[in-house]
């Protein structure tokens, strides 16, 4: 019997590693890690006395899913609802502020509960801080940053936690003055940043195109114009100010993660983290954040740069009609480019942003397959999108090195499907159910419990 044997291993119709392997039919699992993918004969010798061992059947095994930016506090507040409604434009945002420390408590849990039945075993908590202590919602202040540190130090949290500090408010106004005071003071990332990250920054450069406030080179439809958030007296000192803060936080080694709708801010933005690398050369994993005008000449600098994009493909397919109001007739056609993305070599990650949207990865892939057009090998197409889920967040994470794939010696962080998604096309997989999620190789979900032997 060899020295160390499996705790657990999973038999299936597929086992997708996404470590560029073919498909293997079983997985083995020790001590919370990849020990093994294969078959069932290359594991047998890992399987001893009191290994569990789960037959899959016809089902199918994935790395566990990344969701790289999901409000997860606001999310548990208030589900079932969400900001957009199936179609069109969003309405008001529905009013369930939390008020206390034990309410946001039970808002991360409660997240925690509806993320794992969707297989989703990391998400990004993209800003948190004191710009919101006072904010209505409740959901970013420095409240919920303590709350989440407990949850961690109790383990009970369902999910990997990735979380970026906010010096300003959300979807609001910042200034470079309090965004310093704030940088000087960031700690240290907690007992476990395996469990809970505070890995950066979130800066709002502007707005969103359907409320007229992306910051743009043209002014929209209505002759109006747009400026950036970032504090300051006229454009030229608000683009300065905004680009000190990213220099700032690049040469104090912080990610910034930047919302940037508009092709200006996200101009400025590049423009930010050249200036910056050229003072400290280090691939820190900024973003951009939306990026819906973003154009294709700034996509070949986004690759150069190393500067990732994190988009949904769910609001591109709801808000094609207002943002061609606000701009003019057919802008939306080159807004979005989620293939042009790609082609680029950008790791592209695919999100939610929950609770805009539901926090269901198969239909933001079924989006994404929908606004990038008829693809000529499906499968390939599959692959591609399920890696904007699992490898791309990684990357995006700072943690390509342990998880995002099932390759031995990577966080066993699984989803397991009902089928296997090769098998579908991407408008079919909504269809597809999870039906275990395992997190650091144990059980958080099961759809049918006892239904598994």
């Amino acid at each position: 019997m060899p020295t160390s044997v499996a705790d657990l291993v999973l038999r299936a119709a597929a086992v997708h590693t996404m470590a560029g392997a073919a498909p293997a039919t079983a997985l083995a699992v020790r001590d919370g890690r990849v020990l093994r993918a294969g078959t069932d004969a290359d594991l047998r010798e890992l399987i001893g006395p009191g290994t569990r061992v789960l037959d899959l059947g016809d089902r199918a095994v994935l790395p566990g899913i990344n969701d790289a930016h999901l409000h997860a506090t606001w999310l548990g507040a208030l589900w079932p609802d969400t900001l957009f409604a199936d179609d069109g434009a969003p309405g008001p945002g529905p009013e369930k502020p939390l008020r206390t420390a034990a309410e946001r408590r039970a808002a991360i849990l409660r997240a925690g509960e509806i993320l794992a039945a969707l297989g989703i075993t990391s998400y990004t908590e993209p800003g948190l801080g004191p710009g919101e202590d006072d904010g209505h919602i409740g959901a970013f202040g420095m409240s919920v940053v303590e709350q989440y540190r407990e949850l961690a130090a109790e383990g009970l949290l369902r999910a990997r936690v990735t979380a970026l500090w906010l010096y300003g408010e959300l979807d609001g106004p910042s200034t470079l003055d309090g965004f310093r005071a704030g940088l000087a003071t960031v700690d240290g990332p907690g007992p476990d940043p395996r469990r809970l990250n505070f890995r950066g920054v979130k800066i709002f450069a502007d707005g969103i195109p359907p409320m007229r406030s992306a910051y743009t080179h043209h002014c929209y439809a209505d002759g109006s114009h747009a400026h950036l958030l970032v504090g300051g007296a006229d454009d030229p000192e608000r683009e300065e100010n905004f680009t000190r803060m990213v220099r700032t936080a690049h040469e104090a080694g912080l990610q910034v993660g930047v919302h940037a709708t508009g092709d200006r801010a996200i101009e400025l933005m590049l423009d930010a983290v050249e200036r910056a690398r050229e003072e400290r050369d280090a691939d820190l994993g900024h973003y951009v954040i939306h990026g819906d005008l973003v154009n294709a000449a700034q996509l070949k600098r986004m690759a150069r740069l190393g500067v990732g994009l994190s988009a949904q493909a769910g609001i591109a397919v709801r808000t094609a009609g207002v943002v061609d109001a606000a701009l003019g007739e057919g802008s939306s056609d080159a807004a979005w480019p989620l293939r042009e993305a790609l082609d680029a070599g950008i790791p592209l990650c695919l999100t939610s942003d929950a609770p805009v949207l539901p926090p269901d990865w198969r239909k933001e892939i079924a989006a994404a397959d929908q606004w990038m057009g008829p693809a000529e090998d499906v499968r390939q197409r599959m692959e591609t999108l399920l890696r904007c889920y699992t490898v791309h967040p990684a990357r995006q994470d700072g943690a390509a090195s342990w998880k995002g794939t099932l390759a031995p010696g990577m966080a066993a962080d699984l989803c397991v499907l009902s089928a296997d998604p090769f098998t579908v096309t991407p408008a079919e997989l909504p269809e597809v159910e999870v039906d275990l999620t395992v997190l650091d190789g144990q059980i958080v979900f099961e759809r049918s419990p006892g239904t598994i032997a």
